[in-house]
Formats: C-alpha cells, structure tokens, sequence
C-alpha cells in the first residue's frame, strides 16, 4: 500500500463513517496528505447530502426541513464527530482560565451549557441557510453538497505547519503541524476557485463567490488562533469545531448570493 492509498483510507476513515479498511501507517507526512485531501475524501457523503436536499425539495418541504434534513444527515455520515469537537471547545474555551483545567473539559466529552448553547445556535444556522441554498436556487442542492465537502478544508488551518500540539496525545499531537504551507494554499485557492463556480450559476458577481469563501478561511484563522491562545496549541476537538464554523459560514454567505 502506498503512502497516498494510507491516505486516503485515513482521510476517509477520519472525516466520515464510510467504512474502509486501516491504513498500515499512520505518520506525520500520511496525516498531512489526508487533512489536504479532506474535501474530496468526502464527496460521497456530500453526494447523499445533496440527493437528500434534492429530494426534500421536490417533495415540497419547507426549506428549514430540507436544510434540518440534510445537515443532519451529514451528521449522521460522520458519527457526529466535528459537532462533538465543537462542543467540546466550546466548554474548554468557556471555563476556566486554568490552562490544564480547561484541557481537562475539553476531554471529558460531558456537553455543559456553553457547548449545548453553541451547538443549537451552528446547527439552526446551518439548517436556515441549507435549506434557503436548497430550494431558492436551482443549482441549490448539488451547491450544498459541494459546500458541505469544501467545509473540510478548515481542517487544513488548525492543522498547518507552525501550530504545535497542545498536549502529547490524541488527534492533535498525531495531527499536529502535518499540513505544509504549499498544500494550505493549495487547498484554499481551490476552494475559492469552487466558490466562484458556484456563483457563477447565478446572477450575482462571481467574487462574491470568492470573498465568502476567504471570510469562511478568515473566521476559521481567527478561531484557531483563539483555541492557541488559551490552550497552547491545537485539539482535535478544534478542528472539528473549525469544520463545523467554516460549513455555517460558507451556507450564510451563499444563501446571500442567491438572495
């Protein structure tokens, strides 16, 4: 098995519960492969995503329920993983000043009201701004698919070369520093490329396209760095809550474009 196939197995295995088989090797290089390849590594769950958006439409349903439905069965597609994590950080960041302390609730995986409160208040937004994307645009369905996967690359910011581990075990410390610059760049120049094709299939300016996805990346810097500052480092339970933000802010910002 190649290092590339390690990869993929390993970004397919991570970022979804479609199931593959072990990867033989999981090092530092492997990692920083999988994290960059996030966005493609899940195009099947965002292919389920959009059929489930697509059919809601069709059968008429509200666009809170179309979007209610298919952002919760992205959920359901990766074991609820990134909204664990964002959960997570959440009631880390909102306790005590205590750097260890906070640690320590970040890894006890008990939901307090920070992280119940954040979770209702992403997933509404979500849900609105899936189901506006969905039904007010023709394209709207197969658009939500592709946001939900381009989402992913808010995995490459907290895991970027530079941003250190906030302790020696777990996902960050695996994680931790395996995603070079080239491929950081690479990925979001992408991911702008994409935002623009989208709103090309539209009549509003194809930088507004641009612009939304270089918020989502602005927003997913400024959370990381807030999770640095107070924890020393990163958690992989950061990075899925970076997931989770950057997918609300790419569905506000194209449920604008349409409007």
């Amino acid at each position: 098995m190649s290092r590339f196939g390690d990869a993929v197995r390993l970004s397919v295995g991570t970022f979804s519960a479609v199931p593959v088989p072990a990867p033989r090797r999981v090092d530092r290089a492997t990692a920083g492969v999988a994290v960059a390849i996030a966005p493609l590594a899940v195009i099947p769950v965002g292919a389920l995503v959009a059929l489930v958006a697509w059919g809601g439409r069709e059968l008429g349903l509200s666009s809170v329920v179309v979007g209610a439905l298919a952002i919760g069965l992205g959920a359901w597609a990766t074991r609820g993983f990134h909204l664990d994590g964002l959960a997570d950080t959440a009631d880390a960041l909102a306790s005590s000043y205590d750097r260890d302390r906070a640690l320590t609730v970040a890894r006890t995986g008990d939901v307090g009201p920070a992280g119940a409160a954040t979770l209702v208040l992403v997933l509404l937004t979500q849900a609105a701004a899936a189901g506006t994307v969905a039904t007010l645009w023709s394209w709207g369905p197969v658009a939500l698919g592709v946001l939900w996967c381009l989402a992913r690359a808010a995995a490459t910011v907290g895991l970027r070369r530079g941003v250190p581990a906030a302790r020696s075990d777990g996902m960050g410390a695996t994680f931790a520093g395996s995603v070079g610059p080239v491929a950081l760049a690479v990925g979001w120049i992408a991911a702008a490329g994409v935002g623009a094709a989208l709103t090309a299939t539209t009549s509003a300016p194809v930088l507004q396209g641009v612009v939304t996805v270089a918020v989502a990346l602005a927003v997913t810097l400024a959370l990381i760095a807030h999770v640095v500052r107070r924890l020393g480092g990163i958690i992989g339970d950061a990075v899925g809550a970076s997931v989770e933000v950057a997918l609300a802010v790419l569905l506000i910002g194209f449920s604008a474009v349409i409007a």
